[in-house]
């Protein structure tokens, strides 16, 4: 998405061109007026983003301008990376020179050192002077802008809309009638719906009684309303059926009028939305009514309220019946009941496609191919009844084969017909949030997503914004594309409000998914050879299905930003050097599961690296060199069963907000001293501390800036802990996110006990425990191996 690409550079330009340094970075790059120039650009660009990407689905031209400045704005943005990477690290040395003088000069004791705040960007900008930027950069600043102004320039010739609010696109109006010979499957789903909308009337039920049905877009949703809607036990049961198509945007007014033109059998000569409802509740008084609201997409409570109050007005055994894509709707109405329509089995399918197709669903010569062609709709009804036409005009058993060996998204009436739908869902999407839809065409199918590997992912690629809460964002963005049924198969958990913690993607949707993203997420096996489209691929998996060396014709796809590399073996594999000196555009580097078993120290060419996931893997220590990966966000060494220590230089690691270390078994040696520096920190799961005399370890005190971390805590080594004052230094009172806290007094402490001084270490540890006072909104407290009795 192109918006979402031109968003992130304005805030980079603001970021790094504060009023204050302004003077300051001129005189040093010399190209002031250039990026003042570029920086017009981009708003009067992004003005008119809205109207050019919904124009690209049917316009060749528009979508090749898109294109252009998609990769325009791919190396404005690794070129202002570039000089923001530079102001991070001038911005680490002089905390560090200031830390040695610090020291030095005796102005703290040892045991009291604390680390102040890392500075907001715009205080990075002082020292900017004193940088040296590379030879070309300059260059690199006026030729991009002479490039976005000719794509500025361009646009004039399309004749784009400036953004003016949400564009409303339009959808099928659905009808009640439904030829029932023609509908296969569902059999379960038809009876258990039924029996919901005859159930026995109770005094007590609410009312009105809502039942929802909820499922992606071509799920069958509709027709299964149909099917209930006109069942002749169903139709003697209700004293008024009424059929809605509700459609998006709710429109109160149409709505209230097509339920009393329902009714009537004509249209009410009335305008007013009070006189509407106040008509519907004459209507349906003492009336036990059936009414299907189908195709509803509107979440917001003010849309439903109305109608809910005036339908209260029906007898006791009305029924309400919901479609919709989004949970949000069956929770805004307060649904007694729903229903979320699974896919259909591959047998159900497959009697989809034979009917339409016209074929003996036991024909011999075709049935076992068309089984096969079925289940490549993956139980999605839709594309099963669309498959199926294409079927039918092309019955013979070699058409079929080449219809089984395509993509089905290259069969033209395939893409037309289950493209609708999922646009629909995915044109609502702000475009922010297709983006990251968008992004999860680079997981392979059938992928488990994490929800918070999501989040670390589309944070990585600047999806999220640059504000402090980007995680915060990303929860919101996961849960709407859950509320869109973007994803499936949830697994949840049972101690935090049943939250979604894991999903998957139907194969369908990431196909549409794959579609829509062109060739900037691809899948490929090791054993091929990458080609053209690779090579302007930004996301990439990787297969490497044996034991093989690291292939090197990966280095061509230079413009890669995510790579996904996949060992499904157990056999050990040794990194390429120069996978680093070619691909360093990569924002992040997933080697989940490998079995690589070193990383090479030039790893650090990877600067604009975000993301670094090496759980599970066979590495066996962290390179040193790491520590220069300054934009470093997440750091993922999660199950990393070898590894013993952290490197010594993570202090520098100062954009760190993940440190994931869990199940690191043998990571038990004390943390390296500057982890207190890292204050952007969310997620860290244990701090093991030094001793009192090993001045290159870790102490309590540390954690004093640490105040946004979350979650679980684990502190290590407290044994070590000689000063009182060092624990209150922690200040655990102001870690008011933490909700789950470990506290281990357990081991030998630096130096031998003697007998007699047990008791002395005991109450030492008394001590060291009241004085971490962590704060009152705790939810656990885990304390082990208190020496005192």
């Amino acid at each position: 998405m192109a918006g979402v690409l031109v968003s992130a550079l304005l805030d980079q330009l603001t970021s790094i061109f504060a009023e204050k340094a302004k003077q300051e970075i001129e005189l040093v790059v010399g190209v002031d007026e250039e990026v003042r120039k570029l920086e017009d650009n981009l708003r009067m660009i992004q003005a008119v983003l809205e109207d050019a990407e919904k124009r690209q689905m049917t316009e060749a031209a528009v979508k090749l301008w898109l294109g252009k400045l998609k990769d325009t704005s791919y190396l404005m943005d690794d070129v202002l990376d570039e000089w923001n990477t530079e102001l991070i690290k001038a911005r680490i040395q002089e905390e560090e020179k200031e830390e040695e003088n610090a020291e030095s000069s005796h102005a703290r004791k040892k045991t009291k050192v604390s680390f102040s705040m890392i500075p907001s960007p715009s205080s990075w900008l002082r020292p900017v002077h004193k940088l040296r930027m590379r030879d070309g950069f300059a260059h690199e600043i006026k030729d991009l802008s002479g490039k976005l102004d000719e794509l500025f320039k361009e646009r004039v010739g399309f004749g784009f809309r400036l953004y003016g609010g949400t564009t409303v696109v339009e959808r099928p109006t659905t009808t009640s009638l439904v030829d029932v010979s023609k509908i296969c499957g569902r059999g379960k789903e038809r009876e258990e719906l039924v029996s919901n909308l005859l159930g026995k009337d109770s005094q007590e039920e609410k009312s009105p009684h809502v039942i929802s049905l909820i499922g992606m877009g071509g799920m069958g949703k509709t027709t299964l309303a149909q099917l209930a809607y006109n069942r002749d036990d169903v139709r003697a049961h209700f004293e008024m059926p009424i059929w809605v198509c509700v459609s998006d945007p709710f429109d109160q007014i149409r709505v209230a009028k097509a339920i009393i033109e329902s009714i009537e059998r004509k249209s009410p000569n009335i305008s007013e939305l009070q006189n509407l409802l106040g008509r519907i509740c004459d209507l349906i008084r003492g009336k036990k009514f059936f009414l299907v609201l189908d195709d509803v997409w509107s979440e917001k409570p003010n849309d439903w309220e109305p109608f809910e109050l005036a339908l209260k007005f029906g007898a006791q055994g009305s029924r309400i019946l919901i479609t919709t894509r989004k949970e949000g709707v069956a929770k805004m109405v307060n649904s007694a009941y729903t229903m979320n329509l699974e896919v259909l089995s591959n047998e159900d399918s497959w009697l989809i496609c034979s009917q339409m197709a016209s074929v003996d669903r036991d024909d011999e010569q075709l049935g076992k191919l068309g089984r096969e062609l079925a289940n490549k709709c993956k139980g999605l009804p839709l594309a099963a009844k669309i498959l199926g036409i294409v079927m039918g005009g092309q019955r013979s058993r070699q058409k079929w084969k080449n219809i089984l060996d395509s993509n089905l998204w290259e069969l033209e009436d395939v893409r037309i017909g289950v493209l609708g739908p999922f646009l629909f869902s995915y044109n609502e999407l702000p475009s922010a949030i297709k983006q990251c839809f968008l992004y999860c065409a680079s997981f392979p199918k059938d992928y488990r997503f994490s929800r918070n590997e999501l989040v670390h992912e589309w944070m990585a690629h600047g999806y999220l914004g640059s504000e402090s809460n980007m995680e915060d964002t990303g929860e919101r963005y996961f849960e709407k594309l859950v509320m869109h049924s973007f994803f499936q198969d949830f697994k949840q958990d049972d101690n935090d409000d049943d939250k979604i913690i894991r999903c998957h993607m139907h194969d369908m949707i990431h196909d549409f998914a794959q579609f829509m993203s062109t060739n900037e997420c691809i899948t490929i096996d090791g054993d091929k050879e990458l080609g053209t489209d690779c090579k302007s691929a930004r996301h990439l998996t990787l297969e490497l299905k044996e034991e093989t060396q690291f292939p090197e014709s990966i280095y061509s796809a230079k413009n890669l930003r995510t790579l996904f590399l996949r060992t499904p073996y157990f056999g050990r594999m040794v990194f390429s050097s120069a996978l680093f000196q070619h691909l360093t555009c990569l924002r992040s580097l997933n080697l989940k599961d490998s079995s690589f078993e070193k990383l090479p120290n030039e790893v650090e060419k990877l600067k604009h690296l975000r993301l670094l996931n090496l759980s599970c893997s066979n590495i066996t220590e962290l390179p040193e060199m790491m520590c220069n990966l300054c934009n470093l966000q997440t750091l993922d060494i999660s199950g990393c069963g070898e590894i013993r220590k952290l490197p010594q230089g993570m202090g520098k690691l100062i954009k760190l907000r993940h440190l994931l270390i869990d199940e690191c078994e043998e990571l038990t040696e004390p943390f390296p001293k500057g982890i207190g520096r890292l204050s952007s920190l969310r997620t860290l799961e244990r701090f093991v501390i030094g001793g009192i005399n090993n001045t290159g370890e870790c102490k309590l005190g540390e954690l004093k800036n640490l105040v946004h971390l979350k979650g679980y805590l684990g502190i290590e080594g407290l044994q070590n802990v000689t000063d009182v004052q060092e624990a209150e230094n922690a200040q655990l009172k102001n870690k008011i996110h933490l909700r789950n806290l470990r506290l281990e007094f357990g081991g030998q402490a630096e130096e031998d006990d003697e007998e007699d001084e047990e008791d002395r270490r005991g109450e030492n540890d008394e001590l060291v425990l009241n004085a971490l006072e962590p704060h009152p909104e705790l939810e656990s407290l885990w304390i082990y191996e208190i020496s005192s009795q």
